[in-house]
This record gives structure tokens, C-alpha cells and sequence, in this order.
């Protein structure tokens, strides 16, 4: 399966051209490599917030209230607990 790629031209302030060049050197890409990757990095955290949000709209705060004030249930399992004082 070929990817099928897509070209533009663009422009950048000197300083950021500068910035980018200097950057992707020392991460040892492209500076195309560099911009592919942070844009797909910007994308998914976008769609990671809107899938968040979307979920958050069908949340049923009452449900959640009554799962967290439910009685009964088991006390944590040893291997559930923590021991602060071996935190530090």
C-alpha cells in the first residue's frame, strides 16, 4: 500500500525557519519529518479532545452519583492499597 502524498508551499517567518532547522538537526529528521510529525501530533490531540468532549455530552451525572454512593461492596484487596509511608 502506497501513501499518497500531497504538496504545498510554505512560508515561515526566518526566526521559525531558523528554529525548525536547528530542531529537526538535532532530532535527527528532515525538517519535512519534523513538520509531518508535529502536525499529526497537533491532530491527534485535537481529535482527543473533541472525542473527550463528545463523550463527556452523553455522560449521566446521576448514574455516576449513584454508582459512587452505592452501600455494600468489598473492602480493596491488599495488592489494591498503597503504603504512603514508602512514597518518599
Amino acid at each position: 500500500m502506497t501513501t499518497r502524498i500531497a504538496t504545498f508551499p510554505l512560508r515561515l517567518p526566518v526566526s521559525l525557519k531558523a528554529a525548525l532547522e536547528t530542531i529537526s538537526d538535532r532530532d535527527g529528521t528532515s525538517m519535512n519529518q519534523f513538520l509531518v510529525v508535529a502536525a499529526a501530533e497537533k491532530i491527534a490531540a485535537m481529535q482527543t479532545e473533541e472525542f473527550f468532549a463528545q463523550r463527556r455530552s452523553r455522560a449521566d451525572r446521576e448514574a455516576f452519583r449513584r454508582i459512587l454512593n452505592r452501600q455494600g461492596g468489598e473492602p480493596p484487596s491488599p495488592e489494591d492499597t498503597r503504603d504512603d509511608s514508602a512514597s518518599l
